[in-house]
């Protein structure tokens, strides 16, 4: 039991590096905007080719590795990570910067897809829940600590001292991940891709995987903009700002250990009445940011609401893939965090559109028409009959 404490602090201290590398640039967007000479949507865009490259690229890599080594496919992909945040950090134009990103989203994807792979494997399974809860934790403390962290180090030291720590931090991750995790972990051999490939062809799957999307895209296009959103709109000094990323980091924190105890009991079941609350909150934010201390109050529940689709949807994919598809299962795993990011991509490029033309003010009712495509796809989940809760409760 012990060790099985020990691995699960690795794999949310995996999750935490990844967020906390892949977050860092919503608080630090107008540092790299001074820094570069270019437009904040401009920077906000680096958000979007993140997410598209995550999203594109762990499927064709959680496919390549096969029945190969999970422990050794892990430590490749963190190796890979370190050298694109170093690249990052050492980056001298808009362009070196871009690529540096997309370096380090290639490995993120895959590399989250594997951790959670391996959760799967060790996790006795009246635990899972709470350990696919946690891993998706480690985005939110990334959020809670990395993020007001990185912002503050970005302040007083520079943009580039923000990505050496995620290094430091990650190289320290990638020897107890060598010391801690099992290394005989591999997934259910299969013939070809082609095999791997049979889960899209289940209903259930191919409704569920855009669930993550239009959930996220929703949130994507308020968050990215996050940090002029509170300067500009919500009026918060840059004394404060670094307190308030963090509160907001607190909320996400909040919605992933709700999203656990959701998928514990009423599972998927729960979501419509999740979407209709943010719906509502979202599209009413440019009235209710009239008065800050309101608007203020809109931006934590969102933080709140954030992430509760995680854990239900996660064990969902791995509850399919473990009964009908074991040949699947990281392809499984990655399924959330897949096209999550394209939700990612799709609502910063959203927010950017509309920052650039438009207004900051009408970035949350844009969201919302988002949210309300995930509500309408949860029903139709619901309708076919697969939301079994007896079902998630047996995970």
């Amino acid at each position: 039991m012990k060790l099985f404490k020990l691995q699960s602090m690795v794999l949310i201290a995996i999750a935490f590096v990844l967020g906390c590398s892949e977050y860092i640039i919503v608080g630090i967007l107008d540092n790299l905007a001074k820094q570069f000479q270019i437009g904040i949507s401009q920077v906000g865009y680096l958000v979007t080719g993140f997410a598209l490259v995550y999203a594109i690229s762990t499927p064709l890599i959680t496919l390549a590795i096969g029945k190969k080594s999970l422990y050794k496919a892990l430590l490749i992909l963190l190796s890979i990570f370190i050298v694109g945040n170093l690249l990052t950090a050492v980056a001298n134009s808009y362009i070196i910067l871009a690529v540096s990103r997309l370096i380090t989203a290639t490995s993120s994807g895959a590399c989250i897809a594997v951790a959670l792979a391996f959760a799967n494997f060790i996790a006795p399974i009246k635990k899972r829940g709470w350990l696919v809860s946690w891993v998706f934790s480690g985005f939110s403390i990334a959020s809670v600590f990395g993020v007001p962290f990185g912002t503050w180090i970005s302040k007083n030291y520079g943009w580039r001292y923000s990505f050496y720590a995620i290094i430091l931090v990650s190289i320290i991750i990638l020897f107890f991940s060598i010391l801690l995790l099992p290394k005989n972990i591999h997934q259910q051999a299969s013939k070809n891709f082609k095999e791997q490939l049979r889960i899209f062809g289940d209903r259930r799957i191919q409704i569920g995987m855009f669930l993550p999307m239009f959930n996220l895209a929703g949130i994507y296009v308020f968050y990215t903009y996050l940090q002029p959103i509170l300067s500009h709109i919500l009026l918060v000094k840059e004394n404060f700002l670094t307190l308030t990323l963090f509160l907001y980091g607190l909320m996400a924190l909040i919605s992933n250990q709700l999203s656990g105890k959701i998928s514990s009991s009423s599972g998927l079941k729960k979501m419509p009445e999740i979407y209709i609350g943010q719906f509502l909150l979202l599209v009413l934010f440019p009235f209710l940011a009239v008065v800050p201390f309101i608007g203020m109050i809109v931006v934590m529940l969102l933080g709140v609401s954030m992430y509760l689709l995680n854990s239900p949807i996660q064990i969902f994919f791995l509850t399919v893939a473990e009964a009908d598809y074991p040949q699947s299962l990281i392809l499984a795993s990655s399924l959330n965090s897949i096209f999550a990011n394209f939700g990612i991509a799709l609502g910063s490029a959203t927010g950017g559109i509309v920052t650039e033309y438009f207004s900051l003010n009408k970035i949350a009712p844009i969201g919302s028409l988002y949210v309300l495509i995930a509500l309408v796809l949860t029903l139709i989940l619901e309708r076919i009959g697969k939301l079994s809760t007896h079902k998630f409760n047996m995970i």
